[in-house]
C-alpha cells in the first residue's frame, strides 16, 4: 500500500510534458466556387525572440482579402493567447477584430466590428486562430474528438471536431497522407460546413481546408508548397 502511494506521488511530481511546436510556413491556392479567379493564401508559425509564438494567415484574390494574426505562449500542454487580430475586406461586409488576452486581470478586451468586447479569461480559452494549432496537436496525439472554448465575437463559443478517417490528398508537392477532420455543428442551427486535412508525415500541417458558408458559398485552400522546421514538404 505504501509503495503504491509513493509511486503515485512520484508520478504527480513529474514535470508536465512541454508541448513541442515546430515552426512552419505554407502557401496555398485559394478558391471561391462562385469566383472564377483563384487566389493565394499563406500560413506560418514563427517563434519570437521573447519566447512567444506568432501564427499568421493571409488570403487574397482579386475581389477579397483576409488576414489573421495571433501571438501566444505555451505553458506545458496549454496554449495561452496574448493577442488576436483579424481584417477582412471584399465579398460582403468588411470585418475588423482586435483582442488582447490580459492574464493578470483575467479578461479578454478588444473590439469586434467597432463594438467593445470584454469577457472573463480562463486557462484553456483560445482565439479563433490558436485553436487550430491545438486541434493540429491533438489530431497528432490520435484523439478522435476534440472540443475547444473559443472567443467568437463578443461571446465564448464551443467548437467541436471529430476525425473522419485517413485520406490521401493530391497537392502540388505530391500525394500526402492526411487525417480528415470535420467541425461538428448542429444541422438545425447552422448550415456551415468545415473540413480540414492534416498531413501525417509533416507534423500534421494543414494541407487542405474546405468550407461551405451558411449562404451556400464554398471556399477551399489547397497546399502548393511548404516547410516544417526548415524541411521542405514532399509528397509520395
Amino acid at each position: 500500500m505504501r509503495r503504491a502511494l509513493l509511486l503515485a506521488l512520484a508520478v504527480l511530481a513529474l514535470p508536465v510534458q512541454a508541448l513541442e511546436l515546430k515552426p512552419f510556413s505554407a502557401s496555398y491556392t485559394a478558391d471561391w466556387k462562385q469566383v472564377p479567379i483563384s487566389g493565394t493564401a499563406e500560413r506560418s508559425l514563427e517563434k519570437l525572440d521573447d519566447g512567444r509564438w506568432r501564427l499568421d494567415f493571409e488570403a487574397s484574390m482579386l475581389v477579397a482579402s483576409f488576414s489573421e494574426r495571433s501571438t501566444f505562449r505555451v505553458e506545458g500542454e496549454t496554449f495561452l493567447p496574448d493577442s488576436y487580430r483579424l481584417n477582412r475586406s471584399g465579398l460582403g461586409k468588411g470585418k475588423k477584430v482586435e483582442q488582447t488576452f490580459d492574464w493578470a486581470a483575467k479578461q479578454v478586451v478588444g473590439s469586434d466590428r467597432g463594438d467593445p468586447v470584454k469577457l472573463a479569461l480562463h486557462r484553456g480559452l483560445l482565439d479563433k486562430s490558436t485553436y487550430q494549432l491545438a486541434l493540429q496537436h491533438e489530431v497528432a496525439e490520435g484523439k478522435q474528438s476534440m472540443s475547444y472554448q473559443v472567443v467568437d465575437g463578443d461571446e465564448i463559443e464551443t467548437y467541436d471536431f471529430r476525425v473522419l478517417g485517413e485520406e490521401k490528398v493530391g497537392t502540388r508537392v505530391g500525394q500526402v497522407d492526411a487525417i480528415k477532420v470535420e467541425r461538428v455543428r448542429d444541422p438545425t442551427q447552422s448550415k456551415r460546413q468545415t473540413i480540414l486535412w492534416f498531413a501525417k508525415d509533416w507534423d500534421y500541417l494543414l494541407v487542405r481546408l474546405h468550407q461551405v458558408e451558411k449562404d451556400g458559398k464554398e471556399y477551399q485552400i489547397m497546399l502548393q508548397d511548404g516547410s516544417v522546421n526548415g524541411q521542405p514538404v514532399k509528397g509520395n
